[in-house]
């Protein structure tokens, strides 16, 4: 059974495929080949709420860099295509989502999508 990858800052993108990369405080442990199931919220479920499943990944390549080092390209990969979505916003909103600061250092996590789920999942 896959581990679970939680995606609720970034459902949207996920669920529209624009998002293929990822960056993450921890996940060091990740490979090439792993498969991953990305889920809207993984942590902080009410009582009686279930875990909704986005889609299954295949992992593609893992590093760790500070975020600071991100790219434009990176950017609209983490998808945020917006011409207000720069490098300065990513990083103050991963900062602020993660309370960490801009020399970070993150697991970049470059995936690929394999399937969605059942309506019923």
């Amino acid at each position: 059974m896959p581990r679970n990858m939680s995606f609720s800052l970034t459902t949207p993108q996920f669920l529209n495929r624009t998002k293929t990369v990822t960056r993450r405080l921890g996940w060091t442990f990740l490979k090439p080949g792993d498969l991953v199931m990305g889920v809207e919220k993984g942590m902080g479920l009410k009582r009686g709420e279930k875990v909704k499943r986005l889609g299954l990944i295949r992992i593609v390549d893992v590093n760790l860099e500070p975020l600071c080092c991100i790219t434009k390209e990176d950017v609209r990969r983490e998808g945020f295509t917006k011409p207000i979505h720069t490098i300065p916003y990513f990083i103050e909103m991963f900062c602020r989502a993660n309370r960490c600061h801009a020399r970070t250092e993150v697991t970049r996590i470059e995936f690929e999508y394999l399937e969605t789920p059942n309506a019923e999942d």
